[in-house]
Formats: C-alpha cells, sequence, structure tokens
C-alpha cells in the first residue's frame, strides 16, 4: 500500500460560469509557489452547436452533488498518486452556461512540464468518463436536449 497524501479538499462546484478574473486570480496566487516551473490549464467551453436545426444557446448543468464531488476527490488523489505534482485545482460549473463561456477549468501544477501535460489529460477524461455531472442543452427556441458525453 502506498503513503498516499489526502490533500485538503476543496470545493469543485461553481454556481453559473466559471468567470476569467476567477482563472487569472488563481494563476496569480500561485507566482508566490517558486518550487513551481509548469502549469498546465484545461478549460470547457460551452458549445453553439447545433441540434435539428437548432443553435444551442446554453447548457444547464446539475449533478449528484455528493457522489459528483466523491468522484472528483477520488480523482484527485488518483492523480497525485500517479504524477509528480505540486498544485492541483479542478471547478465546474452548476446551472446555467451560456455558448461560449467556461464550464470546466482544470489547472495542474508540478515542477517539470510532463508531469502537468500527463496529469491534465488523465484528470480531463476521467472527470467526463466517472464523474455524475449531467447536461441539458437549452436550444434557441427554448426546447432542450439532453447532452451526450463526448
Amino acid at each position: 500500500m502506498s503513503n498516499t497524501i489526502q490533500h485538503k479538499k476543496k470545493k469543485v462546484f461553481i454556481e453559473g460560469a466559471i468567470k476569467p478574473e476567477f482563472i487569472s486570480d488563481s494563476i496569480a496566487k500561485h507566482q508566490s509557489k517558486t518550487n513551481i516551473g509548469a502549469h498546465n490549464i484545461f478549460l470547457g467551453q460551452v458549445r453553439s452547436d447545433t441540434i435539428n436545426g437548432l443553435k444551442v444557446v446554453a447548457i444547464e448543468y446539475s449533478s449528484y452533488q455528493e457522489m459528483a464531488e466523491k468522484e472528483f476527490l477520488r480523482i484527485r488523489e488518483a492523480a497525485f498518486e500517479k504524477y509528480d505534482l505540486e498544485c492541483l485545482h479542478i471547478y465546474h460549473s452548476n446551472g446555467i452556461v451560456k455558448s461560449g463561456e467556461i464550464c470546466l477549468f482544470v489547472f495542474v501544477s508540478s515542477a517539470h512540464r510532463e508531469a502537468s501535460y500527463n496529469a491534465s489529460k488523465f484528470l480531463v477524461e476521467e472527470i467526463k468518463s466517472h464523474v455524475p455531472i449531467f447536461g441539458k442543452e437549452i436550444l434557441e427556441d427554448e426546447t432542450h436536449e439532453w447532452k451526450k458525453n463526448i
């Protein structure tokens, strides 16, 4: 059995879109951490897809929040165990996010770039595959379609 370090549980869900100011503030807070040599940031943005001839104007995200939080924690711990990371932050929207706005912010920091690249890809794939978050695409005529997670 490995010596897994339990990292501080962090709030993952943000109501509505993840604002650019929040993202830039997160980056700025890491300037004092001089053991970090690489950051990798993944931003998931709501696309204005066309479904049955109608544009997607927003996605309304919902989740089984308690179950989702446990899964986010499991994924975080797996990333820390698998990669040599200094910091790791995950934020996901809950509620309505308009087309063009950010709904997922994954921010990975490490001493060297390879760990941050690999961990970022791992995290996004794990989140998409395992976290119970659901998206209802809101179309321009105010009808909706449940989003397929691809």
